[in-house]
């Protein structure tokens, strides 16, 4: 069935991970009769997390869809993932959602990960809505959950539903009513007694927010003290809207407790597609939802399994039917469509067109990736792509048997076309293939999927520090190639002057030859005998930089001479000379910063400090973080996106650039000489 774009609800469940997102999701499923059996995510059996290591570590690994219908409207549910690792998935989330419901649990209250996901919210002015889980489990506690929700986020706080302390009914705030669960259905029961006092207090609460979203509300409420239940619900709706309310709700996602009550509100409170806030070309312009406009769709998630490759759109403008052709501003080409489906968790069904603000799927569409837009021939409109973090966690990855480094790399660019979010890259210095992700779960996720679907088995290392050496001293040695056989032999005679030079990178070569001693022919030899040579240093074989060579005398023998005469002189002249001339390492310094909130400052610095960095300075975000700025060796900084979690508890982010080469200390310079010997060896 299709909706027009006024009955149409896109909405991303956020939270910390285990807070209860996916069986809410499967709760909303069931209560509305998608499904006809409630999967529990310890058996395995959730429509959300269907992907074989999400059944194995029973947590959300990537975004899923299920549509739920109700009450005439259609309500997009996208279940992100709570693990840190799988920010990527929450980006992709909010591309397509037009409000959020974060999920917190009444026996955890406000966690990291509940504070993250308002914090993406109020980045993107978001209207949010909160379900407070779990409410009939031992040590639930919804009063304590709801004053540390106003504690950390103010008086935008709205309960507007509480439940009652057997955990089996829950009241409406709004309309002044109370439901039980009977029999998979809601029904109407009286206000228990013991809660009379506790909900006239909510109530009152209730109608002073919601009046203070108004002028005309304003005055009804200062002329009678209160509002009626319709007045009530249209101050909420004004307030979810622009941000300045944000509703709680509550239940168990197991009974169905509270499930309807949470559809009821999304309908009347989230804005539709067309009134959500628009979205952005890469030029900043807004897109208008426009059902009877031209088409556009925009590629939030691709599904990629082993049994085809799905792209997830939602329609930003007119319709989208499976005969049109689209074009691809990023691959300058149109694309005629698929298949279109409509997606709920894995399982897929054939539709004949995604209406304007809906979400659906494309079938085998292979040239189309995550973050691009679909438009209609000539209007050329490209649309902002996912903001993914910057990945941060480095590791080196091989496979287990020699000689598939070619099926590790296809695997992880298959991946990759999933989950944009890491990055592959083959160091050619370090001869390492070096993966990027945000944390230690996810590659060790990556791993896993590799062997599954692609039946190569990788592992994961630290990853090798590209160090450089350089000389401090001026030295001149001679090199001196003499090799007698049968027939012609080789001679070659140099003597080269080896220099620091700060100003280049690269080797220069220079020559000051007189009266001819060696021929010009042969100088090119002696520089690439040189340039050769540069590439393993004295001291760990890394290559040496900041050196000036000078070519100013030597001997030929006018048949033995040769080029590689010459060149084998060169590279025995820079053997002797390097390890008189006062070598030494070079590392990597990189540019940190790390966003932390004030009361972590202390230890952050005391572990930069322990890493060998230096503070350069700090920088107030306002809302208590701190933007903390310092220099840091590279080779310190392969735990760091682990270390910093545990040092913060999930709250801290960062980036690290590289940035120069610096003199390495000798503690350090010993340490890194070892570990290359020891390789060497190996």
């Amino acid at each position: 069935m299709s909706y027009s774009v006024d009955k149409i609800r896109n909405v991303a469940l956020l939270g910390h991970s285990g807070s209860g997102k996916t069986t809410l999701a499967e709760s909303l499923l069931f209560v509305t009769g998608a499904i006809d059996r409630m999967g529990k995510t310890p058996d395995g059996n959730t429509t959300c997390d269907y992907d074989p290591e999400e059944v194995k570590r029973q947590i959300s690994i990537s975004l899923a869809v299920a549509p739920v219908e109700y009450n005439g409207c259609k309500i997009n549910v996208l279940d992100a993932p709570g693990a840190f690792d799988f920010a990527g998935e929450v980006a992709e989330a909010l591309c397509a959602a037009d409000a959020a419901i974060l999920v917190c649990s009444a026996k955890d209250g406000v966690s990291v990960g509940l504070e993250k996901a308002w914090k993406y919210c109020e980045e993107r002015k978001l209207p949010r809505l909160i379900y407070v889980s779990k409410t009939d489990e031992e040590n639930a506690d919804f009063a304590a959950t709801l004053e540390a929700l106003r504690t950390r986020f103010g008086n935008s706080i709205a309960p507007v539903a509480a439940p009652a302390p057997d955990g089996k009914t829950v009241v409406d705030l709004v309309a002044n009513k109370a439901y039980e669960m009977g029999k998979g259905k809601r029904a109407e029961v009286a206000i228990p007694g013991s809660m009379a006092d506790e909900v006239e207090t909510l109530r009152a609460e209730l109608m002073e927010s919601a009046a203070g979203t108004d002028e005309e509300l304003m005055e009804k409420f200062f002329d009678a003290m209160e509002l009626s239940s319709a007045d009530t619900a249209k101050g909420v709706s004004i307030g979810v809207r622009d941000c300045s309310l944000v509703p709680v709700l509550c239940g168990s996602a197991i009974t169905g407790l509270g499930s309807a009550m949470l559809l009821d509100n999304v309908i009347a409170l989230a804005p539709n597609p067309a009134e959500g806030k628009p979205m952005e070309t890469v030029d900043g312009e807004a897109v208008k939802v426009d059902p009877s406009g031209a088409p556009v769709a925009f590629v939030f998630k691709t599904v990629a399994d082993q049994y085809g490759k799905y792209t997830l759109i939602k329609a930003v403008s007119g319709t989208i039917t499976s005969d049109l052709t689209l074009y691809n501003p990023r691959t300058n080409s149109n694309e005629k469509l698929g298949r279109l489906y409509t997606m709920r968790g894995k399982k897929t069904e054939e539709i004949k067109e995604i209406p304007c603000g809906d979400i659906g799927a494309i079938g085998k569409m292979d040239k189309v990736k995550t973050g691009d837009t679909l438009c209609s021939p000539g209007s050329n409109v490209e649309l902002k792509g996912v903001p993914f973090a910057e990945p941060n966690y480095s590791v080196a990855i091989s496979p287990k048997t020699r000689g598939q480094e070619d099926k590790v790399a296809q695997g992880l660019y298959r991946l990759n076309d999933e989950d944009p979010s890491f990055t592959l890259v083959n160091n050619a210095e370090t001869h390492q293939m070096v993966l990027t992700g945000a944390g230690d779960i996810q590659t060790d996720v990556l791993v896993s999927k590799l062997k599954s679907r692609f039946n190569v088995e990788a592992e994961l290392g630290e990853t090798r520090v590209a160090y450089r050496e350089k000389i401090r001293k001026t030295v001149s040695k001679q090199g001196r190639h003499k090799k007698q056989t049968g027939g012609s032999g080789q001679f070659g005679d140099v003597w080269v002057r080896f220099e620091p030079n700060p100003e280049e990178e690269e080797m220069v070569f220079a020559e000051e030859v007189f009266g001819g001693s060696v021929p010009k022919n042969f100088f090119p030899a002696v520089e690439k005998g040189l340039r050769e040579a540069c590439v393993h240093g004295p001291l760990a074989g890394y290559p040496v930089v900041n050196l000036k060579t000078v070519l100013y005398d030597g001997s030929y023998h006018p048949v033995d001479s040769s080029e590689i005469a010459f060149k084998t002189a060169a590279q025995l002249a820079y053997k002797a000379a390097m390890p008189e001339a006062n070598p030494v390492l070079l590392e990597p310094i990189g540019e940190l910063k790390v966003t932390i909130p004030d009361s972590y400052m202390g230890d952050v610095m005391g572990d930069i400090t322990k890493r060998r960095g230096r503070v350069m300075g700090m920088n107030p975000t306002g809302d208590g973080e701190q933007v903390l700025e310092a220099e840091v060796p590279m080779a310190e900084m392969t735990s760091y996106a682990i270390d910093l979690r545990a040092m913060t508890q999930s709250r801290g982010s960062f980036t690290f650039h590289f940035v120069r080469y610096e003199d390495c200390p000798p503690a350090a310079q010993e340490k890194a000489i070892a570990a290359a010997k020891a390789l060497q060896e190996e």
